[in-house]
């Protein structure tokens, strides 16, 4: 455990990024936020400190509890850090809309086939043409 760690590497240590790589990409492009704002790759994480980080589809809200610049397995690695009770809920809050969204949606079973292409064609034409 060290003293002083980057951000860019105790999001890497912490897992919510692949490689530190795509953690920098990340914080220069305005998705992470410290304390409510955007900061540098360079920026020293504290203990106590709120980062906002995007995991996909999802927006973690965690609280700093402890550092480490080295990348460990899952399990320890969810040690470095807790989830807010209000990113906990919002994300399952937001996971249950998208279920739901995603069972409302009707699919198709098979792509349409050449006359029913034309059907389409025709009824998306309009009536000037």
């Amino acid at each position: 455990m060290s003293d002083a760690v980057r951000l860019d590497k105790w999001l890497w240590a912490a897992r919510f990024f692949k490689t530190r790589a795509l953690a920098k990409k990340a914080i220069e492009g305005g998705k992470v936020h410290y304390d409510g704002a955007r900061v540098k790759t360079s920026k020293n994480v504290e203990l106590g400190a709120l980062i906002r980080v995007p995991q996909g589809w999802e927006i973690y809200e965690v609280e700093v509890t402890e550092l480490s610049d080295q990348r460990r397995g899952a399990p320890e690695a969810r040690k470095l850090y807790a989830e807010t009770a209000e990113s906990t809920e919002r994300r399952a809050r937001e996971t249950e809309a998208r279920r739901l969204t995603n069972q409302a949606m009707q699919h198709p079973l098979k792509r349409p086939d050449k006359k029913q292409r034309r059907d389409i064609q025709r009824f998306q034409r309009q009536p000037g043409e």
